[in-house]
Protein backbone atom coordinates (compact mmCIF):
# COMPACT_ATOMS: atom_id res chain seq x y z
CA UNK A 1 0.00 0.00 0.00
CA UNK A 2 1.27 3.15 -1.64
CA UNK A 3 0.34 6.11 1.57
CA UNK A 4 0.54 9.69 1.68
CA UNK A 5 0.36 12.37 4.27
CA UNK A 6 -2.78 13.05 4.65
CA UNK A 7 -4.36 11.11 2.02
CA UNK A 8 -4.31 7.73 0.49
CA UNK A 9 -3.04 7.44 -3.28
CA UNK A 10 -4.47 3.94 -3.10
CA UNK A 11 -8.09 2.31 -3.50
CA UNK A 12 -8.82 0.18 -0.44
CA UNK A 13 -11.51 -1.47 -1.69
CA UNK A 14 -8.86 -3.44 -4.32
CA UNK A 15 -7.55 -4.66 -0.36
CA UNK A 16 -10.00 -6.27 0.70
CA UNK A 17 -12.25 -9.36 -0.20
CA UNK A 18 -15.04 -8.36 -2.79
CA UNK A 19 -18.05 -8.43 -0.35
CA UNK A 20 -16.15 -7.01 2.46
CA UNK A 21 -15.90 -3.88 -0.56
CA UNK A 22 -19.34 -4.07 -1.60
CA UNK A 23 -20.65 -3.95 2.01
CA UNK A 24 -18.23 -0.96 2.58
CA UNK A 25 -19.97 0.57 -0.76
CA UNK A 26 -23.02 0.25 0.96
CA UNK A 27 -22.24 1.74 4.14
CA UNK A 28 -20.59 5.05 2.48
CA UNK A 29 -23.85 5.66 0.29
CA UNK A 30 -26.05 5.47 3.55
CA UNK A 31 -27.90 8.90 3.04
CA UNK A 32 -26.42 10.63 5.92
CA UNK A 33 -27.51 14.27 5.69
CA UNK A 34 -24.36 16.51 7.28
CA UNK A 35 -20.70 15.88 6.21
CA UNK A 36 -18.52 17.64 9.05
CA UNK A 37 -14.52 18.28 8.62
CA UNK A 38 -12.89 21.38 10.70
CA UNK A 39 -14.48 24.31 11.20
CA UNK A 40 -17.32 23.30 8.34
CA UNK A 41 -20.59 21.47 8.06
CA UNK A 42 -22.20 20.62 4.53
CA UNK A 43 -26.09 20.06 4.69
CA UNK A 44 -26.54 18.21 1.81
CA UNK A 45 -30.66 18.34 1.73
CA UNK A 46 -30.16 21.86 1.31
CA UNK A 47 -27.44 21.72 -0.45
CA UNK A 48 -25.74 24.58 1.88
CA UNK A 49 -22.32 25.04 3.07
CA UNK A 50 -21.64 26.59 6.90
CA UNK A 51 -18.42 27.78 8.64
CA UNK A 52 -18.77 28.18 12.19
CA UNK A 53 -22.76 28.46 11.55
CA UNK A 54 -21.99 31.27 9.11
CA UNK A 55 -23.37 30.40 5.79
CA UNK A 56 -20.36 29.80 3.02
CA UNK A 57 -21.50 31.05 -0.93
CA UNK A 58 -20.75 28.05 -2.18
CA UNK A 59 -23.06 26.48 -4.94
CA UNK A 60 -23.14 24.90 -8.26
CA UNK A 61 -19.81 22.77 -9.69
CA UNK A 62 -17.45 24.19 -6.61
CA UNK A 63 -20.21 22.48 -4.36
CA UNK A 64 -19.53 19.37 -6.79
CA UNK A 65 -15.96 19.41 -5.79
CA UNK A 66 -16.22 19.60 -2.09
CA UNK A 67 -18.86 16.71 -1.99
CA UNK A 68 -16.95 14.60 -4.32
CA UNK A 69 -13.58 14.99 -2.02
CA UNK A 70 -15.60 14.27 1.60
CA UNK A 71 -17.22 10.83 -0.55
CA UNK A 72 -13.65 9.74 -0.92
CA UNK A 73 -12.70 9.99 2.26
CA UNK A 74 -8.62 11.01 2.54
CA UNK A 75 -8.24 9.10 -0.83
CA UNK A 76 -7.07 11.17 -4.04
CA UNK A 77 -10.25 12.19 -6.21
CA UNK A 78 -8.41 12.05 -9.80
CA UNK A 79 -8.81 15.41 -11.98
CA UNK A 80 -10.50 12.45 -14.87
CA UNK A 81 -13.07 11.44 -12.13
CA UNK A 82 -13.63 15.33 -11.46
CA UNK A 83 -14.43 16.34 -15.24
CA UNK A 84 -16.78 12.86 -15.61
CA UNK A 85 -18.91 14.35 -12.41
CA UNK A 86 -19.03 17.47 -13.44
CA UNK A 87 -18.44 18.15 -17.64
CA UNK A 88 -19.86 14.25 -19.21
CA UNK A 89 -21.03 15.23 -21.82
CA UNK A 90 -19.68 18.48 -22.51
CA UNK A 91 -17.27 17.76 -25.62
CA UNK A 92 -16.02 21.85 -26.10
CA UNK A 93 -14.52 22.82 -23.06
CA UNK A 94 -11.12 22.72 -21.68
CA UNK A 95 -11.74 20.54 -18.69
CA UNK A 96 -7.89 21.49 -17.26
CA UNK A 97 -8.75 25.21 -17.26
CA UNK A 98 -11.96 24.31 -15.65
CA UNK A 99 -11.07 22.08 -13.10
CA UNK A 100 -8.01 24.19 -11.97
CA UNK A 101 -10.44 27.42 -12.00
CA UNK A 102 -13.11 25.45 -10.17
CA UNK A 103 -10.76 24.12 -7.37
CA UNK A 104 -9.00 27.59 -6.54
CA UNK A 105 -12.72 28.86 -6.03
CA UNK A 106 -13.45 26.24 -3.77
CA UNK A 107 -10.05 27.06 -1.55
CA UNK A 108 -11.16 30.69 -1.45
CA UNK A 109 -14.18 30.17 -0.11
CA UNK A 110 -12.99 27.54 2.50
CA UNK A 111 -9.90 30.02 3.11
CA UNK A 112 -7.41 27.57 1.90
CA UNK A 113 -4.32 28.19 -0.03
CA UNK A 114 -2.20 25.56 -2.58
CA UNK A 115 0.83 26.37 -1.06
CA UNK A 116 -0.07 25.68 2.75
CA UNK A 117 -2.83 23.35 2.38
CA UNK A 118 -4.73 22.61 5.73
CA UNK A 119 -8.07 21.37 3.92
CA UNK A 120 -7.62 20.34 0.42
CA UNK A 121 -4.11 19.12 -1.33
CA UNK A 122 -2.75 18.92 -4.67
CA UNK A 123 -1.36 15.27 -5.62
CA UNK A 124 0.92 16.46 -8.47
CA UNK A 125 -0.09 14.65 -11.84
CA UNK A 126 -3.27 13.19 -10.05
CA UNK A 127 -5.53 14.80 -8.62
CA UNK A 128 -7.22 16.13 -4.90
CA UNK A 129 -7.77 14.99 -2.13
CA UNK A 130 -9.13 16.29 1.80
CA UNK A 131 -6.93 16.54 4.25
CA UNK A 132 -9.31 16.22 6.94
CA UNK A 133 -11.36 13.29 7.51
CA UNK A 134 -14.79 13.99 6.96
CA UNK A 135 -17.61 12.59 9.54
CA UNK A 136 -21.17 12.31 8.13
CA UNK A 137 -23.65 12.47 10.62
CA UNK A 138 -28.30 12.95 10.85
CA UNK A 139 -28.41 15.45 12.88
CA UNK A 140 -26.61 19.06 12.59
CA UNK A 141 -23.74 20.09 14.81
CA UNK A 142 -23.65 22.64 17.39
CA UNK A 143 -21.79 26.31 16.31
CA UNK A 144 -19.11 25.47 18.02
CA UNK A 145 -15.58 27.06 16.55
CA UNK A 146 -12.86 24.41 15.54
CA UNK A 147 -9.30 25.51 14.53
CA UNK A 148 -8.21 22.97 11.71
CA UNK A 149 -5.28 20.89 12.09
CA UNK A 150 -2.05 22.66 11.21
CA UNK A 151 -3.32 26.30 11.67
CA UNK A 152 -0.91 28.81 13.22
CA UNK A 153 -1.28 29.93 16.78
CA UNK A 154 -2.60 33.59 15.56
CA UNK A 155 -5.25 31.64 13.78
CA UNK A 156 -6.14 29.70 16.53
CA UNK A 157 -6.49 32.74 18.56
CA UNK A 158 -8.61 34.38 16.13
CA UNK A 159 -10.43 31.24 15.65
CA UNK A 160 -11.09 31.14 19.60
CA UNK A 161 -11.82 34.84 19.53
CA UNK A 162 -14.75 33.98 16.80
CA UNK A 163 -15.86 31.50 19.49
CA UNK A 164 -16.34 34.05 22.06
CA UNK A 165 -18.39 36.40 19.87
CA UNK A 166 -20.55 33.44 18.87
CA UNK A 167 -21.11 32.72 22.73
CA UNK A 168 -21.94 36.43 23.23
CA UNK A 169 -24.28 36.45 20.74
CA UNK A 170 -26.52 33.40 21.85
CA UNK A 171 -26.49 34.61 25.35
CA UNK A 172 -27.34 38.85 24.15
CA UNK A 173 -30.27 36.74 21.93
CA UNK A 174 -31.16 34.63 25.21
CA UNK A 175 -31.56 37.61 27.72
CA UNK A 176 -33.70 39.10 24.69
CA UNK A 177 -35.80 36.51 24.42
CA UNK A 178 -35.68 36.46 28.41
CA UNK A 179 -37.19 40.25 28.90
CA UNK A 180 -39.89 40.01 25.87
CA UNK A 181 -41.35 37.05 27.76
CA UNK A 182 -41.10 39.23 31.47
CA UNK A 183 -42.84 41.86 29.78
CA UNK A 184 -45.42 40.18 28.12
CA UNK A 185 -46.25 38.07 31.23
CA UNK A 186 -45.88 41.83 33.41
CA UNK A 187 -48.26 43.08 30.82
CA UNK A 188 -50.59 40.08 31.18
CA UNK A 189 -50.90 40.25 34.95
CA UNK A 190 -51.54 43.87 35.04
CA UNK A 191 -54.55 43.61 32.65
CA UNK A 192 -56.13 40.68 34.85
CA UNK A 193 -55.87 42.97 37.55
CA UNK A 194 -57.60 46.04 35.87
CA UNK A 195 -60.43 43.48 34.70
CA UNK A 196 -60.97 41.67 37.64
CA UNK A 197 -60.83 45.59 39.83
CA UNK A 198 -63.51 46.77 37.11
CA UNK A 199 -65.52 43.47 36.85
CA UNK A 200 -66.34 44.46 41.04
CA UNK A 201 -66.71 47.84 39.97
CA UNK A 202 -63.99 49.65 42.50
CA UNK A 203 -63.05 53.15 41.56
CA UNK A 204 -59.88 53.69 42.24
CA UNK A 205 -58.66 57.27 43.11
CA UNK A 206 -57.52 59.35 41.11
CA UNK A 207 -55.13 62.38 42.10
Amino acid sequence: MSLRVGCMSTDLGSMIEPDAAAEAGRMLQLPLRYIRFGPFQVDQQRQEVTKNGSRLKLQGKVYQILIALAEKQGEVVTREELRQRLWPAESHVNYDANVNTTVNKLRQALGDSSDKPLYIETVPRRGYCLLIPPEFADLPASTAVVAPRGASEAERNSIAKDSAAVRSDVWMTVGVIALILAGMLLGAGITRFWIAHFAQGVTLPWP
